[in-house]
């Protein structure tokens, strides 16, 4: 992948910073930060300041876009639209992967395809365009991803626990309960991967992976679910526990 300066993805995207440094930040990530050290500083400061800037945007075109929705099925909603993988999602959306500024051994693992790094780098992208040019800015920039979002996470019903939906849909057609089983476990203890897989009468229907057994199982609903959708429940795979 050819990667872009700054400058390059600001163009390409639309986006005009005054303050290019803010950008350059944004789009930095620590593993880049030990190897150049002339780098001033990565990411995770701006991270926690575009978290905090989604939740109340997100939240605030939720509150206008559903008048009849309760404040549990809004509170859900958002959490769908701000999820990891949504906000991976949107980062592949405008191609920021090729921006973010790795290093070696981080863009050599596939670190501009994982979803925790596009996610993250997103949430630095916004936090940085609020304080280089305010809240208004970051909504027009964001109020385009969100409609088509909405949409696919409503029709798919993405919003709701995919355990309890899984479970719902094979019961209601004479299915045992999901079971979820580890296949694996890799990486260092700070920074495991979990690979689950459910299986349905002893079939195996769906396989997720995650930083934890939680977010490996809700993803390997998802994929079950995707599966169903499609109409191929069922995957071909040899497993072991």
């Amino acid at each position: 992948m050819t990667t872009e300066t700054p400058q390059e993805f600001a163009q390409r995207v639309g986006l005009s910073f005054r303050n290019m440094g803010l950008l350059m930040r944004a789009l930095t990530h620590r593993s880049y930060l030990n190897e150049y050290r002339d780098a001033p500083e990565d990411n995770e400061r701006l991270e926690f300041l575009g978290d905090a800037i989604l939740d109340f945007l997100v939240g605030e075109w939720l509150y206008h876009r559903f008048p009849e929705k309760r404040e549990g099925d809004l509170t859900r909603i958002r959490a769908a639209l701000v999820c990891r993988d949504q906000l991976a999602a949107f980062a592949r959306q405008i191609d920021l992967g090729r921006a973010m500024r790795l290093g070696r051994g981080e863009a050599a693992n596939g670190g501009r395809e994982r979803d925790t790094l596009l996610s993250a780098t997103f949430e630095a992208l916004i936090g940085a365009l609020y304080l280089d040019s305010g809240l208004e800015t970051v909504r027009a920039f964001l109020m385009p991803l969100l409609e088509p979002a909405i949409a696919l996470i409503l029709e798919q019903r993405l919003d709701e626990d995919p355990k309890s939906v899984l479970q719902e849909w094979v019961q209601a057609r004479g299915h045992a309960s999901p079971t979820y089983h580890t296949i694996s476990v890799e990486g260092p203890e700070h920074q495991r991967i979990f690979r689950i897989e459910v299986r349905v009468d002893g079939e195996p229907w769906g396989v997720g992976t995650g930083p934890s057994k939680r977010e490996a199982t809700k993803a390997a609903a998802l994929d079950a679910l995707q599966r169903i959708r499609e109409g191929e429940p069922r995957i071909t795979q040899t497993s072991t526990d």
